[in-house]
Order: C-alpha cells, then structure tokens, then sequence
C-alpha cells in the first residue's frame, strides 16, 4: 500500500484559498474514484469536492473551518501500489516524510510538508520572507490604505497566523471605533441594535455576510444612478403563450421570458460596448466577451448569480435550456466556482415576486444591472392606421443601474431603451425548431 496526499483544487479564477465547512467521510473509511469527500467553501461558492483515487481515508490535515490553500495537501489518502498517483516527487526522502506525517498533528503537518511541496499561493512577502497575505487581503489594505507596519500588526486567525478577511474588517471595525468615522467614509458611526427580552437573535449565515460585504462594498466603489423603461412585452407574452405547451412537451422543460430578456441584453451589449466594461482604478476595460449574469433566488432567500459565457452565441432553445440548467443547479447548491465568475453584465428579474420595479445594486467589477418587473396588463394608447385606440396590453418596467463614474446619463438612458426596443419588436412567428 502506498500513501499519497488529496490537494486543495484551484476552485476557479482569482480563487487562492477555501474553507473546509464539512468532512463526508471520516478517517478510516473506504472512498472511490470521483466520490465527494469533502464541502468547500470559497468567496465565491459552496461546492463538494471528489477525490481524484480510489482508497482509504488515513489522516484529515485540515479540519472543518480552517482555511487550506490551492495546492496544499489537505487528506492522506492510502491507495494500492499498483493505483498510486503520488503528488509528491517520487525520492525516497519525500515518501518517508509523507508516512511520518501520520503521526503527526495537523499543524505540524502543515509545517513540514511546507518545506518540500509548492504550497504557497500566489502572494508577496510584506516582512523578512516570513509572512505572506493573500491577494484580497492585500487589496484591501490598498483600497482602506493600511500601510505595511500596521498591516504587520494585525493578529491573524488563520493557518499559521495568517491574515484573513475577518481579520482585516476586524481591524477596520476597530479603527472605526477609534476614529468615529464608518468604513463606508460617511463619518458617522452605526448605532448598536436595541434588543428586547422578546426579541429573536438570527446569526448571518455565511453567504448572507458575503453578499452584505458585497453589497456596501459596491455602494462605496460606484457612483450608482437607475433609468426606467416601460416596455410594452404583447408580443413576447402572446408568442409564448403559443408555444410554451409544446416547447415542454419536446424539450422536457419550461420555457421562461428569461432567455428573451438575456437574448435582448446581449444584443444590446453589442450595439454599446461601453456598457460591456469594468473598471480597475483609473483604467476602463472593454470586454470582449458577453457574459450575462442571471440572478437566482435559493429555497433560504439568498440570491446567486450564475453566469452565462458568450450569451450571444446562443439561440433562444440554448439560451432556456443555460438558464434552466444554471437556475436548477444554484437551488441544489451544485455550482461550481466557473459558473459565478466572468460576468460583463447582470440581469436581476424581480417579476416573480410580484415587484414593478426596483434599484438593483452593481455587481462589482461590472459597470451596470438590469432589473426587470412583473408584467401587467394594463391600458395603454395604441397607434393604428385609423387612429389612436385604447387597448390591453403586456406591460413591463425596466430598471437600469449604471456606475456614473463611466457611463453617463445618455449612455445609460440610450441602453435600456434599446433593450425594450428589441423586446417590442419580437417577432410573433419566431420559431424555435
């Protein structure tokens, strides 16, 4: 028998580090090929993570809640000889060390291990060689100006006494405190909730703190300013409609407005590729492609926003069966870190909940969002050959967020009327098949 270590994965772009939230398998126990053996939880997803042999599960390196880097050894897996794929080099040196680490505890592990494998994530060294910071960390003592000294200061609760993102908002909360001025920079402070005997304490799970940090972090970088449309959508509905029937019938689903409206985002995306853009300082970076980004709300009220690569190279069946595959699969909690990273624009559709309209903030590093409404009948003035008339018609509201730093008003106003433009022109004899 032959012993070899399980890797933390690269779980995706600009991810460098995870968090173990569960163990699926406990040490002693028997695990196959592709199987789920663990549950990580990066800054962008939760995901199970399969091994990539087949063995036993000898020793757990890193346990629940601790952090792990991508390419540190996080099990010790206990294969056949004749199975052994061996991260480690294949010396005689490097195989004794691996079985003596059994007998020793994880943070040793860690240790030792350190010396030999390629475990450092990529990161600069701010003291002597010694300790090294993530590049989140990093950025954000660039972004809330931390200088080297005092980010040399900060009590890290990680591995080995490395700085977290806890941390680092640990530390801004206490300057905060000491200088009566908010992280936001509005120079006032939050007063403390005043709770009652009969009041219910809910703790934040960890995806409602990111999307929180995500969310004030997004107000305080854009300079945010919404446009409204109201689209008339008759067309859309009556089409629909039609075809919805036999659409689930021959494809096994439903079919939604959904990848309509992803359909006419993308092609207005390409009539004003400044809206395709994001922003790094003083620098506007023009993407070239079109990824659209669909909100999804989980069972628990949670929103996730799987994305959608090159949207328009889809045709309509592409785009429904992308948006029911993504939608289905963020509600099982079966993402993977790809499927939320890479979006260039955001679609947010709050009809479902009844809501006419609303003020979606940024996604950063995009420049814009769209919301869309329910869609109401309603009566509207309608021009025909012989005159004005008065007639029901499908009607939607379209809310559209935008960062002034680099879209204007104009730009902003031209691009959603756009949007509605291709949505009233839709075609009732598109076909599908």
């Amino acid at each position: 028998m032959a012993l070899i270590e399980m890797i933390m994965p690269k779980m995706g772009e600009s991810i460098f580090e995870g968090t173990i939230l569960t163990w699926l398998k406990k040490e002693g126990e028997s695990i196959e090929e592709d199987e789920s053996i663990l549950e990580v939880a990066t800054d962008k997803v939760d995901t199970e993570v399969p091994t990539t042999t087949s063995g036993i599960l000898k020793k757990i390196l890193i346990s629940e809640g601790q952090v792990a880097k991508v390419g540190q050894a996080i099990a010790l897996i206990e294969v056949d000889d004749n199975l052994q794929t061996a991260t480690l080099s294949d010396s005689e040196e490097e195989s004794d060390l691996a079985n003596d680490l059994l007998n020793l505890a994880p943070e040793h592990t860690n240790t030792l291990v350190g010396g030999i494998l390629s475990t450092n994530y990529a990161g600069e060294s701010i003291q002597e060689g010694t300790r090294f910071y993530s590049p989140l960390v990093r950025s954000i003592a660039k972004a809330e100006q931390i200088s080297p000294e005092q980010l040399a200061m900060i009590e890290g609760t990680g591995k080995d006494g490395r700085v977290t993102k806890s941390d680092m908002f640990a530390f801004l909360k206490k300057r905060e405190l000491h200088t009566g001025h908010s992280i936001e920079g509005t120079g006032f402070k939050t007063p403390g909730a005043i709770v009652s005997g009969s009041d219910e304490i809910i703790e934040m799970d960890r995806m409602r703190k990111m999307i929180s940090e995500r969310m004030l972090e997004s107000q305080r970088i854009s300079a945010t300013v919404t446009s409204f449309v109201e689209a008339d959508l008759t067309n859309l509905v009556i089409w629909r409609n039609r075809i919805k029937d036999e659409y689930q019938e021959r494809e096994g689903e439903k079919i939604t407005f959904t990848p309509v409206f992803v359909q006419a985002i993308a092609q207005a995306l390409k009539d004003f590729p400044m809206i395709n853009i994001s922003v790094d300082r003083d620098r506007i970076i023009k993407k070239k492609d079109i990824n659209i980004g669909v909100a999804v709300a989980l069972p628990n009220g949670n929103l996730i926003v799987p994305v959608i690569k090159n949207a328009d190279t889809y045709n309509l069946i592409g785009l429904s069966k992308k948006v029911n595959e993504l939608a289905l699969r963020g509600r099982k909690n079966q993402l993977n870190p790809e499927d939320l990273t890479g979006g260039t624009y955001t679609l947010s559709n709050i009809g479902p909940f009844g809501n006419i309209m609303g003020t979606p903030i940024i996604m950063q590093p995009q420049v814009a969002i769209l919301a869309v409404g329910t869609i109401v009948k309603k009566p509207a003035v309608v021009e025909t050959p012989t005159g004005d008339v008065i007639a029901i018609r499908h009607k939607m509201y379209m809310s559209h967020s935008y960062d002034h730093r680099v879209v204007d008003g104009a730009l902003g106003g031209m691009f959603v009327k756009r949007v509605a433009d291709y949505l009233e022109a839709f075609d009732l004899d598109t076909k599908l098949w």
